[in-house]
Formats: C-alpha cells, sequence, structure tokens
C-alpha cells in the first residue's frame, strides 16, 4: 500500500508543498521499497534531494556521509530499529547542532510516540503519510534548522569575536606582545600548573639601559621604535610555544619560561642580551656603550617546594636580580636560585654572567 497520500485535482507549488531556496537533502529510512520510492518521488516534486536506507544499519552511515537536513524515520526496522538510530543520531551531534527528526509509524498508540521522542525523534507521521501534512512538517523542520544554524554560526562569531577582544586586551598596544595583564595571567597560571607537577619555573626581567638619556637625546619617536625592535627581538629568542614576553612597563620587559632550570634560564637570558647587543642600534647617551644594551634579572623557582611563596615574589627576587646586573655595570645577566632562599628574605641569592 502506497504510505503517502495526496489530494486531488489541480495543483499550484503551494498546494503540492514544494520547498523555496536550495534543494534540502532528506535521509528517508524506510524497509518498504515501493514505500520509500513514493515518498523519494514526492520529496523530488517538493524541490527536496532523497537519500534512501532499507535498515538502520545502512540509514546511518548515509547519514554521517551526506549530513541530511531532515530525517524520516520509519519506527520498525530490520536490524538496528527506528528508535536506536534516532539515539544514535543524536548522541553523535555537537553542541549546538541539530537535524530534524520525523517518525513514520503505522502504530498511533501514545508509548510508541514518547519512546520516539524520548529517543531524539521532533515529530511523527501516521502512515499512510498526508502530502500536505508531509510538506507542511518538512518546511516547519526546516524553518527551525535555518533558525538553528542562524544561531550556532552566531555563537561562534560571537565566541571568536570575544577570543580576539580577550587577546587584544592581553596585548600591549607599542609592542603587540604581552602587556602587563598578559604577564600577570601567565604567571599565575605556569605557577599553579609547574607547583602541580612539580617542575621548575623561570621569570627573567628585562630593562633597557639609560633609556631615558635615549628618549632625552633622541626623542620619543625614536624610544617607542626601539621599544617595538627590542620587544620583537626578545620574543623572536624564545623558541617553545609556552615561553611568553611580555611589556612590564615602559622600557622594562619580563619573560616567562615554564619548565626552565637554572641553566636553562640563564642560557635563554644571555641569548637575549646577545640578540639585543646584535641590532647595534646607535645610543648617543650611553655611557657604557656606543649602542642601545639590556640588563637582565632573572628568578628560578620550584613552586612545589615553595608552598608557602605566592607567585608574584617571583618578580621581587628577578627584579633584585636585575637591580645586581644594573649595578654591576649593566649589559649584563644576574640569575638567583628562588629555591635556596627564605621566602621572607628581601635579597636572593645570585649569581652573575
Amino acid at each position: 500500500m502506497d504510505i503517502l497520500t495526496e489530494p486531488a485535482g489541480t495543483r499550484t507549488e503551494a498546494s503540492t508543498g514544494r520547498l523555496p531556496g536550495s534543494e534540502p537533502k532528506v535521509l528517508v529510512i524506510e524497509d518498504t521499497v515501493t514505500s520509500a520510492a513514493v515518498l523519494a518521488r514526492h520529496l523530488e516534486k517538493m524541490g527536496c534531494t532523497p537519500l534512501l536506507a532499507h535498515d538502520g544499519e545502512g540509514g546511518l552511515e548515509l547519514f554521517f556521509r551526506e549530513n541530511p537536513n531532515v530525517v524520516l524515520l520509519d519506527v520498525i526496522l530490520p536490524g538496528i530499529d527506528g528508535i536506536e538510530v534516532a539515539r544514535r543520531i543524536r548522541q553523535s551531534e555537537r553542541p549546538g547542532e541539530w537535524t530534524p527528526i520525523i517518525f513514520l509509524t503505522a502504530r498511533s498508540d501514545d508509548r510508541a510516540i514518547e519512546a520516539g521522542i524520548e529517543a531524539g525523534g521532533d515529530d511523527y507521521l501516521a502512515k499512510p503519510v498526508s502530502f500536505v501534512v508531509l510538506a507542511a512538517k518538512l518546511r516547519a523542520m526546516l524553518r527551525l534548522a535555518h533558525a538553528q544554524q542562524n544561531l550556532l554560526l552566531l555563537t561562534r562569531r560571537l565566541d571568536e569575536a570575544n577570543q580576539k577582544l580577550r587577546r587584544l586586551t592581553n596585548l600591549d598596544g607599542l609592542t603587540g606582545i604581552a602587556n602587563r595583564r598578559g604577564f600577570d595571567d601567565k604567571l599565575a597560571r605556569e605557577w599553579a600548573r609547574c607547583r602541580r607537577e612539580e617542575r621548575p619555573l623561570a621569570l627573567l626581567m628585562i630593562d633597557v639601559d639609560h633609556f631615558k638619556a635615549f628618549n632625552d637625546s633622541l626623542g620619543h619617536l625614536a624610544g617607542d621604535d626601539t621599544l617595538k625592535i627590542v620587544a620583537a627581538t626578545i620574543a623572536g629568542s624564545l623558541q617553545r610555544p609556552g615561553d611568553m614576553a611580555a611589556r612590564y612597563g615602559g622600557e622594562e620587559f619580563a619573560v616567562v619560561l615554564p619548565n626552565t632550570d637554572l641553566a636553562g634560564a640563564r642560557h635563554i637570558a644571555e641569548r637575549i642580551r646577545e640578540n639585543v647587543e646584535k641590532l647595534r642600534i646607535p645610543h648617543p647617551a650611553q655611557g657604557t656603550a656606543e649602542h642601545v644594551t639590556i640588563s637582565v634579572g632573572g628568578a628560578v623557582a620550584h613552586p612545589a617546594k615553595l608552598p608557602a611563596m605566592p607567585a608574584n615574589r617571583l618578580i621581587d627576587f628577578a627584579d633584585a636580580a636585575l637591580y645586581q646586573a644594573k649595578k654591576a655595570g649593566r649589559n649584563r645577566v644576574v640569575i638567583c636560585d628562588a629555591d635556596a632562599i627564605n621566602p621572607a628574605s628581601p635579597a636572593p641569592p645570585c649569581a652573575s654572567s
């Protein structure tokens, strides 16, 4: 018996239920070949592209391969029944995804309908299916699916915009590297992670030597250009994705080096210092050299060994090391071992290189 009936007489596009716009794909999972063919013929008249499967396994295979817009699903199928097919479709969908499922059933009892809806179905059509009702329900489901897709797209665009905004709020406007806020967030995250994983964390504080004299001699525009170049050089000297360079403030920069011991911190600090020196940026007011140089102070700690010490205490130790580097004549590196000191100590022991 034909599972689909249609009104007699002359039919207009509205009465045939032809769907406007691009051709939606409708997956028909129906074990009766004749019934599936009738549905396919009328779906084509509506402007749809029918995809036919005659059992649950084949229907699932077509669903995952073709990504249809709507599923017409017979409840009773050989092998996997329609209820299980609907359940597997819903389990496969990612957050925000939704494909309308309309059950086709000759059974009109409430329990069968309830089971289909609980499995993930959205509506049902009793056999024999009315052509007019089928067209109306398809139109409604496609409209809902289109609205869902638009909402999902809007949500993704909003998420991307928010992520971009968060990135921008953590970037320094002049140099393009992380700003103080981005640095604070990074240091706190890495301190907590290194504590959990019992790994060392290194922090470098970097200062451009005699920068005020540079600005006074050549002007702030030249000073800004120099800060951009120095910032790019510092960031370019880092080779691991987890390392981060930041502008701490003014002419001072910071570098966070997760999973880095004393030897590693000293090696990276020396590489940064040498790379800036190799720029050979003229500094007429340097006093100690004819070009721009930097001083680097560093501190290394195992957060797991210092449970009472907050992350920002590492900044104090690195700053103290930076002060020693400047006091010793600038254009040099001083690194201290925070593990070897009392967290209450104002001046950690440091080694110059």
